[in-house]
């Protein structure tokens, strides 16, 4: 892994929040996107090096819905930037963590990604980030 890619925030109301960390970073955010396959609107901040994602479902479905039911509003994830990420889940794999996507799927900000399951890496959502054009 290359370094922290981003932090995951599960959100309520995108706009609101948007408005709460413009104020907090003292910077806009500088993209919002649907991702359909997580059933999420993201928005991003960049922060130095690294950017924050906020996530709000699109659906009551969603992992960000139920996430929300659970939990309440908050850290989500940590994302990890990698440069193969087929090599990095099979790596992982072999060291015995449980995924949940065994392949990449299509992610935000042009991104392929995969998650560990919390349950194997210590309760924390893990999300692998591999750049479209891996020029990350």
């Amino acid at each position: 892994m290359k370094k922290v890619e981003h932090i995951g925030i599960a959100v309520k109301d995108l706009v609101a929040s948007n408005n709460l960390y413009a104020k907090l970073l003292g910077v806009p955010h500088y993209k919002i996107e649907d991702v359909a396959s997580e059933g999420v609107e993201t928005s991003f901040f960049k922060v130095g090096e690294q950017k924050i994602e906020l996530l709000q479902a699109t659906n009551p479905d969603s992992p960000i819905a139920k996430f929300i039911e659970k939990r309440g509003e908050g850290v989500h994830h940590i994302a990890f930037a990698v440069d193969d990420i087929e090599a990095e889940i099979e790596r992982l794999k072999t060291e015995g963590f449980e995924l949940i996507h065994h392949t990449p799927r299509p992610g935000a900000d042009g991104k392929i990604i995969a998650f560990l399951h919390p349950k194997s890496s210590g309760g924390v959502l893990v999300e692998l980030c591999q750049d479209t054009n891996n020029k990350e």
